[in-house]
Parts: C-alpha cells; sequence; structure tokens
C-alpha cells in the first residue's frame, strides 16, 4: 500500500515537473535564441547563440537523469564533442552547424504541449477522482448532480463516492502508463540527438 501511494506521488511529480521543465525550456530557448538572432549582427549576439547552444547538454543530461528517477528507463548519455583547441570563433562556428544542438532544441521545445497535456491529464486523474470522492460530505449544503442524476440522499452519494475511489484506481495506473510513454520520449529523444 505504502509503495503504491509513493508511485502515485512520484508519478504526479513527474507529470508536475513535465509542465515545468517544458515552459522553462520554451521560454528559455525562444528567448534567447530570437534575442541572439536579433543580435547577431553585432559581437554580442553570436556569443549569446553559442552559450546557449551549449546548454542542451547540460539540459539533456538533467532530463536523462529525471527520467530515471521516476520512471525507471534507461537512456543513453548524452555524447557531445568537446572543442577547446581552437578559436573562439571557430568554436562557434561549430556549436551552430552542429545538427545535434538544432535536433535537441527541437526535442526540448516540443515538451511545453507535452508538458500542458501532461498538467492537464494530472488534473484529470488525480483532482477529479478526489472531487468525486468528496461529494458524499457536500451534498446536504450543495445541489449536485452526477451525470444528470441529481445526488439528494446518502446512498445515491455513497455511489458515486464508490465510482471516485474506482475512478482513483483506475487512474493512479493510467497516470504510470503515461509517465512510462514520458520516459520513453526521452529515450527517443536521447537516440535521436546520439545520431
Amino acid at each position: 500500500m505504502t509503495r503504491t501511494i509513493v508511485s502515485c506521488i512520484q508519478n504526479v511529480y513527474f507529470l508536475l515537473f513535465t509542465f515545468a521543465t517544458g515552459v522553462f525550456y520554451f521560454c528559455f530557448y525562444l528567448v534567447a535564441l530570437t534575442l541572439g538572432f536579433s543580435l547577431s549582427f553585432t559581437v554580442v549576439g553570436i556569443p549569446l547563440i553559442t552559450h546557449v547552444l551549449r546548454t542542451t547538454s547540460a539540459f539533456l543530461q538533467f532530463e536523462r537523469i529525471q527520467t530515471k528517477i521516476y520512471t525507471d528507463v534507461t537512456t543513453a548519455p548524452c555524447v557531445k564533442p568537446m572543442y577547446t583547441d581552437a578559436s573562439f570563433w571557430l568554436q562557434a562556428r561549430r556549436e551552430m552547424l552542429n545538427r545535434r544542438n538544432w535536433i535537441a532544441i527541437g526535442w526540448l521545445m516540443l515538451k511545453f504541449p507535452i508538458g500542458v497535456a501532461s498538467l492537464i491529464v494530472a488534473v484529470m486523474l488525480y483532482v477529479l477522482p478526489l472531487v468525486v470522492i468528496v461529494i458524499p460530505h457536500l451534498f446536504p449544503f450543495i445541489n449536485i448532480s452526477f451525470m444528470d442524476v441529481p445526488i439528494d440522499n446518502f446512498v445515491k452519494s455513497a455511489l458515486v463516492s464508490a465510482v471516485g475511489v474506482a475512478l482513483m484506481m483506475v487512474s493512479s495506473r493510467l497516470a504510470s502508463r503515461l509517465t512510462r510513454m514520458l520516459g520513453h520520449y526521452t529515450r527517443l529523444m536521447m537516440n535521436s540527438v546520439n545520431r
């Protein structure tokens, strides 16, 4: 029982964490790359783009670690060549022409719509059953109807509460599967970047 509760809490955390990181990656790369490309005619733009492109490997490694911790899905490490013996402008050129950086940015920015969907699903899978379970305590105070059936006595409210418990059991399994699917998304992202 304790393991199931811990697993549910980890799944909720990972679904909400997916939303938060998706919003962060989308905003970070959108603002940084837009600013970098708009300032690329000055001396500031190219170094900004270069430093932003260098963050992809750190973010991919972070995603890999979080996926391993919360979903137990093992992914390959991100392989990124280091160019230390060249001048800054040559390193900047290599970073900007490295196809892996742009693929990684695309995958990381794609986490935004996935994160929004995982937030919606997390609310539907965990909040909705809790609301349905609480109905027996609310029927004396407010008018409630469930599927066009008014809940006006304790028997009906207990039946709806039992439906809420069943929904909670089903939702924990669905959330576990969704979390595994997000883990496989990270594996697919890492495989695509490492090609």
